[in-house]
């Protein structure tokens, strides 16, 4: 029997995966089309920026030798050049597209430039970037992005923000890329978008993960937002396969061969294919950005590095119809809660990674930087489900039902009070906690930047003494389907059960596509959720879903956050 975990993917779209299976039966589909052409079809993108450096990337196509190169300039005309690198020898990474990342170095903090690359004499597309200031800081501008799914929808959140965000930095916070197959999850628009996966399998080899990549890299609205802004980029469970941690996967078995050689294999493309500098060892994705006196930006690593395998729904403790109101039964649910998905010894990010985020946040502090900001994948803040069985209108949950034994388990479950997802940090609070008391340690107050839930959220992060910690801003997708998707209906608002039944929840938006346009000022940060009228086509409406303020409080204080608009 197939082990599913409370997720998305799971609880939330399992009940209704008819479609998607009933969709891999069909007639092989057309083959993806891409628009561009040329040497630099995949556009250029640049990365991990600090005061001095940034990293540069492009991919090179129908390579026809000769001078393989970049030019770094203050202006877009390239007459004052100021880094440039390149020769006939210059390293390519060998793959069947070829992809050249240079470090350019040598910069002046702060300044915005403008770069290209050249193959023989033709030139790339132009990019923009930018280095990370050091000293005093007006305003500093974050875009925050996760959940690109493909074959779901047009990238319209990404062609929104290149256009109108006037942004400093991108922050992805990972599902960038998806791993399935056609036939798979979100993939029932596909062909009539012209977007069906490539390969057509689920990706698993080197080659597979490198055809996907370069797939998402010939969107035009990825390549223009790639252009606009330099990214730091981390990755959560699907640039290796769903539900990851550092043992497997849920969406990896045997058949597929190794897990680590499939790891491995993902995080080498990953690093091929995305303008990131790389540590020793590929999973130690993690560390500090320096935002001169306004801001440390921490960024997290929770899939490969150290996450124990997450706890499994057949773990619980009781049948689904099992009575609410027996002693007995309420006492073995609190066990396993306690024992079991509050076991102690099991991390999510492991020791490492929160005594160098203390060590950052404290020198933060010491500094007399404003703010804090943790870039991190799934949502941090403690959410419940609501009970589904009084919540969820009678006509629907006979509509979700009817045909469904494991949505039929799921509504019951939710009467006994469980996490909402034991794949996020509520599946390991007591590694929570440890970060948690880390953070005081270094008496830092934190901003999260959450991803992972196509959804948008405003959270309070609070630990199990009501201690404030600090605020979770938690970015919808760009085109992955929202939670509940399946059961959508009129009248019923999920994100509103979701509000009411969490007291640490203020906002939650389970319907728009978008993201996160995050302002850090000395005296104030201000998030702005913005949103995308369709993904369904190329032309649409932006909006704003909600407007959030954090203001420095004049004793030093954990400020509330506060909706204003």
């Amino acid at each position: 029997m197939t082990k599913t975990s409370l997720t998305r993917r799971g609880a939330l779209i399992g009940a209704a995966g008819t479609g998607l299976a009933a969709s891999a039966c069909s007639p092989k589909p057309d083959t993806f089309q891409p628009r561009g052409e040329g040497h630099f079809r995949h556009g250029v993108a640049s990365g991990d920026p600090d005061q001095t450096s940034v990293m540069l990337w492009t991919a090179l196509s129908d390579d026809a030798g000769g001078y393989r190169g970049v030019e770094l300039a203050h202006d877009e005309a390239f007459s004052d050049i100021v880094f440039q690198q390149g020769e006939e020898r210059t390293y390519i990474r060998p793959q069947p597209l070829g992809t050249l990342k240079i470090l350019a170095t040598g910069l002046q903090p702060g300044r915005r430039y403008f770069y290209r690359f050249r193959l023989g004499e033709t030139y790339s597309p132009t990019g923009v970037t930018r280095t990370l200031p050091e000293g005093a800081v007006s305003r500093f501008r974050i875009g925050v992005f996760s959940c690109s799914n493909f074959p779901a929808g047009h990238f319209n959140a990404y062609r929104e923000a290149a256009g109108n965000g006037d942004l400093d930095l991108v922050v992805h916070l990972g599902d960038y890329i998806y791993e399935y197959g056609y036939g798979g999850y979100a993939t029932g628009n596909a062909q009539a978008l012209n977007r069906v996966p490539d390969p057509l399998h689920e990706i698993v080899s080197y080659e597979d993960y490198v055809a996907r990549h370069a797939q998402y890299k010939s969107d035009p609205d990825l390549q223009a937002l790639h252009g606009a802004a330099p990214w730091i980029m981390s990755w959560d469970d699907h640039e290796t396969a769903n539900n990851s941690w550092t043992g497997g996967a849920q969406n990896h078995n045997e058949g597929e061969g190794s897990w680590d050689d499939r790891r491995n294999a993902a995080l080498r493309a990953w690093y091929d294919w995305t303008p990131s500098r790389e540590p020793d060892d590929l999973r130690h994705r993690y560390g500090a950005y320096e935002i001169g006196d306004l801001a440390t930006l921490c960024l997290i690593e929770s899939r490969l590095s150290a996450r124990d395998q997450e706890i499994l729904q057949d773990s619980f403790p009781v049948a689904s119809d099992a009575d609410i109101e027996d002693s007995e039964v309420l006492a073995a649910v609190e066990s396993w809660k306690r024992d079991v998905v509050g076991d102690g010894d099991r991390e999510l990010i492991g020791p490492e990674q929160i005594a160098r985020i203390r060590e950052a946040c404290a020198a933060s502090v010491a500094a007399g930087k404003t703010w804090r900001i943790l870039a991190n994948q799934v949502i941090m803040s403690r959410v419940n489900f609501p009970d589904f069985s009084r919540e969820m209108p009678g006509w629907l949950r006979w509509w979700a039902t009817r045909d469904s034994e494991f949505a039929r388990n799921f509504i019951l479950r939710t009467r006994f009070d469980i996490p909402f997802n034991l794949d996020m940090w509520d599946g390991y609070p007591a590694e929570r906690e440890r970060l948690f008391s880390a953070l005081r340690d270094a008496q830092a107050d934190v901003i999260t930047i959450t991803g992972d839930v196509h959804s948008f959220w405003a959270n309070d992060l609070v630990d199990a003494g009501g201690h404030r910690i600090g605020t979770e801003f938690v970015g919808t997708s760009v085109t992955s389907p929202s939670p509940f998707s399946s059961f959508k209906a009129p009248g019923v608002d999920y994100g509103q059960m979701m509000a009411d039944a969490n007291t640490d929840v203020r906002h939650c938006n389970m319907e728009d596509h978008g993201y996160i346009r995050l302002t850090l000022t000395p005296e104030a940060a201000e998030a702005e959720y913005v949103t995308v009228s369709t993904i369904l086509q190329r032309d649409y409406r932006a909006g704003l879903d909600s407007r959030w303020r954090l203001e420095r409080t004049a004793d030093g204080s954990v400020p509330v956050v506060e909706r204003v608009e």
